[in-house]
């Protein structure tokens, strides 16, 4: 059964994906899916998707979760804005 959250719109679970963009560095990947699979451990290797900016100079992590509810959507947030290497999170 789905539980609806009355904070938002969306109805849980659902798919979500979890952006964050970085410098083009060795191992960001593998950063932001550490700090994704800690509050939403089930994704496949799949599920996450990578791109390079146009000079290459960064890199736009996707990893796409089974979104339980809002509370795990805010803490992924909150920790991969928190990260010095993490520029932003959508």
């Amino acid at each position: 059964m789905q539980e609806i959250d009355e904070d938002t719109i969306m109805e849980f679970p659902c798919q979500f994906p979890i952006k964050a963009m970085g410098m083009a560095e060795e191992g960001f990947d593998v950063l932001v899916v550490g700090i994704v699979r800690k509050h939403a451990p089930d994704f496949s290797e799949n599920a996450v998707k990578s791109r390079l900016s146009q000079e290459g100079k960064y890199v736009s992590i996707t990893v796409t979760v089974e979104a339980d509810s809002k509370q795990q959507l805010d803490n992924i947030y909150r920790e991969l804005t928190a990260h010095e290497k993490v520029l932003w999170a959508l």
